[in-house]
């Protein structure tokens, strides 16, 4: 029997390049199972898509084992951007995929992007998503498709993707619409699929995947996202003025406005998500210039002695080596990490503030820019669990933070599928 509106269940799956989670919710959002699966496990390398597939398939059935299936009313993907693969016809992989962070080494193709580009598009750079798939193109695929695309497909049996996995690729969120300038860098449009908004409600689920998963016949299948939005949507912002900040090896800042911010020369672009935008950026600042320094050990046992309400006194730039994107781009801006102090908690506690006063300047870039004023954070990662960090970024921004409801990118993938199922 199938659900009825008062009891339907989501599924939320979040694939990227070195695992795979999925994330079952009933209607309140609240989360009932998760399954987990490394790559590791079902092959070395990372660039098989039947290893994103065989990773998927344990995560997955791990989180529907633990609930009734027959209730299931939707899914949707979320995958790493900028990752693609090209595929045949049937939607098999013709070669292994091209990675997010894969570098272009084709300098004539990048330069050819670069004249045929607007200045102010997502597709350009060392690791552009358009120029991964002009290389792919040579091929001759049916298809050229972005990660969560590809495990999409393997639920809908549809070549489509979202506004947001297509930005990198050159996909406008202005217009909706691959433009025309894409085909003098060698992408036939045709090659790449459609695009729709995330969480619009593209099909139902295969009979091959229903049988494989235990599934009804109609669940619905939703368009996903990238795994930054979906982490984005997972936190509860939904506010204009709304600031999820990332924690980890790098910093990463998004905000929710009214208006799409772009301007690369800084490092801003902006993603189309729920009729809003999600503007941001990512310094080469955060976990990494940090962990360059202390073990996570040394930090555990120094933050306690770090008074997070008077300042070191210091003025750093964290960085691990020479090079910024954002705030602003400069590849030739050098770290600034002296004088060094003799003692570690003052060390530690200038390094965090550093990275806190980098993040702040971010926001305000973001203002600067004709985005909205922060008005509220809310933040992941693993520096969101060090207290004196979070004081100290408290007093620099001056807003309220508020507890995320998740951290993890498969919980805003299943908020997608939900929005998806009510309409």
């Amino acid at each position: 029997m199938r659900p009825s509106p008062a009891d339907p269940l989501f599924a939320g799956i979040d694939v990227g390049s070195s695992g795979a989670r999925a994330v079952v919710i009933d209607e309140t959002g609240a989360t009932l199972s998760e399954g987990r699966a490394s790559m590791a496990e079902f092959g070395t390398d990372p660039r098989n898509p039947m290893t994103w597939a065989a990773a998927v398939e344990s995560a997955l059935g791990a989180a529907l084992g633990c609930v009734a299936r027959g209730r299931v009313a939707a899914l949707a993907v979320d995958g790493t951007s900028g990752t693609l693969v090209a595929v045949d016809a049937r939607g098999e992989p013709l070669a292994l995929a091209r990675m997010y962070d894969d570098p272009c080494e084709d300098s004539a193709l990048l330069a050819a992007i670069d004249a045929a580009a607007p200045a102010e598009s997502a597709a350009r750079g060392p690791t552009s998503g358009l120029a991964r798939a002009a290389l792919f193109a040579r091929l001759k695929p049916a298809r050229i498709l972005h990660q969560a695309d590809w495990i999409a497909f393997r639920f809908s049996g549809r070549f489509l993707s979202d506004a947001n996995n297509a930005l990198k690729t050159g996909f406008d969120p202005v217009v909706l619409a691959w433009p025309a300038w894409i085909e003098r860098v060698g992408v036939d449009a045709a090659l790449l699929p459609e695009v729709v908004a995330p969480g619009a409600m593209v099909g139902t689920i295969t009979p091959a995947a229903a049988r494989a998963f235990g599934l009804p016949a109609d669940v619905g299948v939703a368009a996903g996202t990238t795994d930054g939005c979906a982490s984005f949507l997972a936190t509860g912002a939904s506010r204009v003025g709304d600031g999820v900040t990332a924690l980890g090896a790098s910093l990463t800042l998004k905000l929710l406005s009214d208006r799409p911010i772009f301007a690369p020369r800084y490092g801003v672009y902006s993603h189309r998500l729920l009729d809003m935008w999600l503007a941001g950026g990512a310094s080469n600042s955060g976990g990494a210039a940090l962990l360059a320094h202390f073990p996570p050990s040394e930090i555990e046992a120094l933050t306690p002695l770090i008074d997070p309400e008077a300042d070191s006194g210091l003025d750093y730039y964290p960085l691990t080596r020479k090079g910024e994107r954002f705030p602003f781009a400069d590849p030739d801006f050098a770290p600034r990490m002296a004088p060094r102090p003799e003692r570690r908690e003052q060390f530690l506690q200038a390094i965090l503030e550093g990275v806190a006063g980098i993040e702040a300047l971010g926001y305000r870039r973001l203002a600067d820019l004709g985005a909205p004023r922060l008005v509220s954070m809310r933040t992941v990662g693993g520096g969101a669990r060090n207290p004196a960090w979070t004081r100290i970024r408290e007093r620099k921004l001056g807003v309220p933070f508020l507890e995320p409801i998740s951290s993890e990118a498969a919980y805003g993938a299943a908020l997608l599928a939900r929005r998806a199922w009510s309409g």
